[in-house]
């Protein structure tokens, strides 16, 4: 057979067997996201509790002197050295003469169990020192969080990107309401609302009334942060297709900003929320002092000025375990506001 160019070019050439298509990964089920992440986020909480623990273990541990001897010169009132007979049943009791690596494992072991250890001043369990003045300082904390929140979004869905000069006074506002010390801001409250227009009482109000300064003084300044950090992640998103779309529909203005708009806001919140559940857990010393409330600020400042430091580190302990549970529910928070992210987690 004599092939013709023609031949060869309309001659169909051999079939290859195409490549077999690569298989996607299968993926896992949500379930098993969701514990994965979860198991993720229980491994790296249980290490800031752990490094938070040894730091409460080596400031009782390092600290100069002796610690049996400031013990007993404390519930006697009397500065002086000791013999070894009398630090003899302190030591014992508290374990100060065994090697710093038992002193350790103990510690950490009394964690596992619940038990911070005993005061040294009170002579009682740590637990019970924090238990018997714990729920005022968390509704002050929870309360102050409150009123960050309210205040933050009321002003961003009122003023954002309205008037030109209204948008950046309120902007301003809210970066000098970040920029307010606790202290200074709680003792100005204190003598124009209290003391100068008698609006509020002066020294450990209870109920309601007496929450209200206590809880302005530590959330004016969150909610200039919450403020701040969401303002121009909202004034983005008032130009998104999807909020012109909205508008197109008739939608009123405050409700495209109500609906749509502050969603998207709400995840930079989010994020700042939860150091501010920490940070204002431990601001609320400063309040509860100023104010004369009860609460753990007066019982960590007497604990600080008795060198109590059981009491002190039982206190540290508590802020971070609550920073630590905090940024978990911020984390699940974040699937609830945005779901899309569920499966980018």
């Amino acid at each position: 057979m004599t092939l013709t160019p023609s031949t060869v070019l309309t001659e169909p050439a051999p079939a290859t067997p195409a490549p077999p298509a690569p298989s996607s990964p299968r993926q896992p089920a949500r379930p098993a996201l969701i514990l994965s992440l979860l198991l993720r986020k229980l491994g790296a909480a249980a290490v800031v509790v752990w490094a938070a623990a040894s730091l409460t273990f080596l400031m009782q541990a390092l600290l100069p002197g002796d610690r049996a001897t400031m013990l007993l010169n404390q519930q006697t009132g009397q500065v002086q050295e000791r013999s070894a007979e009398e630090l003899a049943p302190i030591n014992e009791m508290f374990g100060f003469t065994d090697p710093l690596l038992v002193q350790y494992l103990s510690f950490l072991g009394g964690l596992l169990r619940g038990d911070l250890g005993v005061s040294y001043q009170l002579l009682q369990p740590v637990t019970t020192v924090i238990g018997d003045q714990i729920a005022p300082t968390v509704i002050l904390t929870f309360s102050s969080l409150a009123v960050a929140w309210a205040v933050a979004l009321v002003l961003l869905v009122l003023t954002a990107r309205r008037l030109d000069w209204v948008s950046r006074l309120f902007s301003g506002l809210e970066a000098a309401a970040a920029a307010l010390p606790q202290y200074w801001l709680g003792i100005i409250l204190l003598v124009v609302f209290a003391l100068g227009l008698g609006l509020f009482p002066v020294v450990g109000g209870e109920g309601l009334l007496g929450l209200v300064l206590p809880a302005l003084t530590l959330g004016i300044p969150l909610a200039g942060f919450l403020g701040q950090t969401m303002r121009t992640e909202f004034e983005r998103t008032l130009d998104e297709p999807f909020v012109l779309t909205a508008r197109a529909r008739g939608m009123s203005d405050t409700g495209v900003r109500i609906r749509h708009v502050l969603r998207h806001a709400l995840l930079p919140g989010l994020t700042l929320t939860g150091w501010a559940i920490g940070s204002l857990f431990s601001g609320a010393v400063i309040a509860e002092n100023v104010f004369s409330r009860p609460g753990l600020g007066g019982v960590l400042v007497d604990a600080v000025n008795g060198r109590d430091l059981p009491v002190v580190c039982g206190v540290v302990m508590l802020v971070a375990l609550i920073y630590v549970i905090a940024n978990l529910v911020v984390d699940t928070a974040y699937v609830l506001v945005d779901p899309r992210l569920r499966l980018a987690r």
